[in-house]
């Protein structure tokens, strides 16, 4: 089936961005939230200590499983939130790198962060993501 999101691409804005500008869903198509997507294996543990790149590749792992679980697929994800438990710039571009490649040509709207802590021990990176599909 055909994804129910169209990605808005800007003719005014910078095309230094790496994802669209917007996204839109219509009326009639189901949500779906996704928790943020941790870099946890299947017993719980953090993968990936130091790395933000296995951490990302993890939570991508995760996040693909939640999406198959609701109906979903990366195609119908409408928006991202990538959180980075870093300030240098270069630990974000490497979670980020594995969070573009995953995406490939649905390059959703998205917001990539620095922040000071995430929940887990060891935790560096978390990915948020909405999706959108018809059922």
């Amino acid at each position: 089936m055909a994804s129910a999101v169209t990605l808005i691409r800007s003719t005014v804005l910078p095309e230094a961005a790496q994802y669209a500008y917007a996204a839109t869903a219509p009326a009639d198509a189901r949500l779906i939230f996704l928790a943020g997507s941790c870099p946890l294996d299947a017993a719980g543990a953090t993968v990936g200590k130091g790395d933000y790149a296995l951490q990302a590749e993890q939570c991508i792992r995760n996040m693909t499983t939640a999406l198959r679980e609701a109906g979903a697929t990366t195609e119908d994800v409408i928006s991202t939130r990538v959180l980075v438990a870093s300030t240098d710039r270069s630990d974000l571009v490497s979670a980020w790198e594995v969070v573009r490649r995953a995406f490939g040509a649905h390059d959703v709207p998205s917001t990539l962060l620095g922040v000071t802590v995430l929940g887990y021990e060891y935790q560096l990176v978390e990915i948020e993501a909405v999706a959108a599909v018809h059922d």
